[in-house]
């Protein structure tokens, strides 16, 4: 019997358990039944809608993602032939950074979600990431790691601001409904990630938090400190009181409130969707390596318990130079008469950012992270073009071909992350001819998401300073042989992929699971993990270097 549940009658009518998990991904929602062998009993998906008010602007209804949970996790049950009181507990997996901000009594949203991929505030943060103020703020910390060789003043020496992470979105939400910032004074405003609000939701109001992976994906938190950063508050004008509190990310969260699904199942596990997947795939060494590729790319490397420290910091010399506080955790240095020699191109930071990967009691792990925004979209915005019918014969149309004729594709809707780094880049098809095919275009499509694996797992090789292990591919453009194929010469490295590519849902299952007892510990997990296919290298990676090369100066034609 799971743990959590000794002494409760109906869980011991209900055994044997079964773990229910949702995963909110960019794209859609889905809902696996798990049994004890982790094998999927039930199963429900629906598509998520996003909305787009404005150009560049991504948004979610609140109220409709809240009836789509609802609905696949009945719907789940039903199809695993399950009743409620048989779900032992459950496990939420949610994409990252996506937020909402809402009134603390009537519990009434202020906006719509603002998702991970609104590109609102893209001048803004290219605004912020020239201004004099970071550069301030870099030399200082520059200066604070010279001094004390911490690697938190390191991090933040090189710190850059994204379109992808909550903070200058949340900044711009105070500066644009006026509801909030009021809400805000009275202490009446309360600020979450999908998970938070689902968690509000499912509880109704009785329960505000969220788990350490989804804080530190939203850029407003410190993982060196594993606490709300006050020093962004400040810098950005965001008052502190709007913070959930932060729970391991296997715990007890509370139950769902009896009267939502007939029984009050408890919510064991929250999960940011590409920490859960690193947990799924069973990445639980250092070195080990996940690589998700569904909306988009993530590469995730689990660094055990030290946070990533990007190499090549600037050296300087600090003479004359005095300590003065400017908020908790960080200080100003004031100049005598003095000038300090400092290179800010070699402050820059490559795109890869920490995060930390789960809390289970005092087990912190941290993982080191690396994106490409657009993968599966870039497929699925080829079908809408009718380039392909299914997905499924792009591998077959890539390899109709000898090679892409010199066609090049940059997928690069929402701009290009590492080591890029440019909101504005644009998606492109360079090298077009009369005696271009839908072959060749789609060849080039495959290739660049190839090129961009190429491009990440080398920027991982220069700059983390532990030796990468096994690697392990997720999400549904995993199942294209071609890509991951190619990938694994390029890399020159073996790729193992699971029977579940849904490694998000799994984790997330996983992690509740080990919160009831339903498992005992990792390496029961290890063993209950299939390997459906191991890509190895073909072919020399030399024998792309034209191909990449032409690739390469294609980004760079689409810059800005």
């Amino acid at each position: 019997m799971p743990r959590g549940l000794r002494g409760d009658p109906a869980a011991t009518a209900a055994a044997p358990a079964y773990v229910a998990s949702v995963d909110v991904g960019s794209t859609g929602l889905k809902c696996r039944i798990y049994d004890g062998a982790a094998a999927v009993r039930g199963a429900s998906c629906q598509e998520i809608k996003s909305l787009h008010p404005r150009p560049g602007w991504v948004e979610l209804d609140p109220e409709v993602l809240w009836t789509q949970f609802t609905d696949v996790l009945k719907e789940a049950v039903q199809g695993a032939g399950l009743r409620m009181n048989q779900i032992a507990g459950l496990g939420i997996s949610t994409q990252r950074a996506t937020f909402i901000t809402w009134n603390k009594k009537t519990g009434k949203p202020f906006h719509n979600f603002i998702s991970w991929q609104d590109l609102r505030t893209a001048e803004l943060v290219s605004s912020w990431n020239r201004g004099l103020m970071l550069k301030v703020l870099h030399i200082i910390f520059t200066m604070l790691h010279f001094l004390t060789r911490s690697t938190r003043y390191l991090a933040a020496s090189l710190f850059t601001f994204s379109t992808h992470h909550s903070s200058l979105k949340l900044s711009w939400i105070f500066q644009n409904i006026t509801e909030v910032h009021q809400a805000a004074k009275e202490n009446n405003c309360c600020f979450g990630t999908i998970d938070t609000w689902l968690l509000y939701k499912l509880t109704k109001g009785s329960v505000y938090a969220t788990d350490y992976s989804n804080a530190s994906s939203t850029g407003l938190f410190d993982p060196f400190t594993r606490s709300w950063s006050s020093g962004f508050c400040k810098l950005l004008s965001i008052p502190m009181s709007i913070y959930p509190p932060v729970k391991d990310t296997s715990c007890n969260f509370g139950s769902v409130d009896p009267e939502i699904f007939g029984v009050p199942i408890p919510i064991m596990a929250l999960v940011a969707d590409q920490q859960s997947a690193t947990f799924g795939e069973c990445c639980f060494h250092p070195g080990d390596v996940k690589l998700t590729m569904g909306t988009g790319t993530f590469w995730n490397v689990n660094t055990g318990s030290q946070l990533h420290a990007p190499r090549g910091a600037p050296a300087l010399t600090l003479p004359g130079w005095k300590l003065l506080p400017l908020f908790p955790g960080w200080a100003e240095l004031e100049p005598h008469c003095c000038r300090v020699p400092w290179d800010q191109s070699r402050a820059t930071a490559k795109g890869l950012y920490s995060l930390i990967g789960w809390k289970i009691g005092k087990e912190v792990v941290y993982l080191t992270e690396g994106n490409a925004s657009d993968t599966g979209s870039t497929i699925k915005w080829a079908q809408r073009l009718d380039l392909f019918t299914s997905v499924e014969d792009t591998s077959k149309m890539a390899r109709s071909v000898v090679d892409s004729e010199g066609v090049c594709f940059v997928p690069s809707f929402r701009g290009l992350q590492a080591s890029v780094n440019d909101p504005y880049l644009c998606a492109s098809f360079v090298g077009l001819k009369t005696s271009t095919t839908r072959n060749h275009l789609v060849r080039a499509i495959l290739e660049s998401i190839a090129f961009r694996n190429k491009q990440l797992y080398d920027i991982f090789l220069k700059e983390l300073q532990i030796p990468l292990r096994n690697i392990r591919a997720d999400g549904g453009v995993s199942n294209n042989s071609f890509i991951m194929q190619m990938t694994s010469d390029l890399i020159n490295k073996k790729i193992d992929k699971p029977v579940n590519t849904d490694a998000s849902g799994l984790g997330a299952a996983f992690l509740a699971g080990l919160a009831l007892g339903v498992w005992t510990d990792k390496e029961q997990l290890k063993k209950l993990r299939r390997t459906e296919v191991v890509f190895e290298p073909q072919k020399d990676s030399r024998e792309y270097k034209l191909a990449m090369d032409s690739w390469t100066q294609a980004v760079q034609r689409s810059l800005h």
